[in-house]
Order: C-alpha cells, then sequence, then structure tokens
C-alpha cells in the first residue's frame, strides 16, 4: 500500500478441493454413509473447505494477487488441492444485510 492512496476492503470467499486425480476417504465415507440411511443415489462426493476472509488492499487486481498468493502458500497444497475465490467489496459497517 501507498501513502496517500485510499485503500480498499476486499471479501474473498475461497474455495479448496482436493485435485480429481487424489482419492477423497472422507468423501468416501460420506458416500458410505448416505447409502446406510438409503441414499442410493448419491455420489460421488469430494469433501472440501471453504474459508472466509477479507484483506484491504489498493486496488480489486493487488487484493486478488494477495489472495491467489495466500491459497498457494498456506490455505491449499498445491500438490493435492485445486482452489478458486470470489473477490468482492466488503460490505461497509453498518450496512444493512
Amino acid at each position: 500500500m501507498h501513502v496517500g492512496i485510499v485503500t480498499q476492503t476486499y471479501q474473498a470467499k475461497i474455495y479448496v478441493t482436493l485435485r480429481p486425480s487424489v482419492l477423497d476417504p472422507a468423501g468416501t465415507a460420506v458416500q458410505t454413509g448416505f447409502k446406510q440411511l438409503g441414499y442410493d443415489n448419491v455420489g460421488p462426493i469430494r469433501i472440501g473447505k471453504y474459508i472466509e476472509l477479507t484483506v484491504s488492499a489498493d486496488d480489486e487486481d493487488a487484493a486478488s494477487q494477495q489472495v491467489d498468493r495466500m491459497c498457494d502458500q498456506l490455505l491449499a497444497n498445491p500438490v493435492i488441492e485445486n482452489y478458486r475465490f470470489d473477490l468482492q467489496l466488503a460490505p461497509t459497517a453498518g450496512a444493512a444485510k
């Protein structure tokens, strides 16, 4: 961030999933549970992570680049996981929901 530049706060919604080639034992366990409950028409199941965070940046491009680095460096394991994220201006304090 630079002095004199107004920063914006952005909300990131991050989705992390296993790569298609990686086995998903948690998904298999949930699918087995569904079958035991009589839901034979469900599957295959893949389990992932959902993360929300806010980041302040000079502009949307800078925020996007930072979130991308955060995902690559910590939130996802790029060897076995894929990630994607949606980025939008965060609601201001006191804004109606």
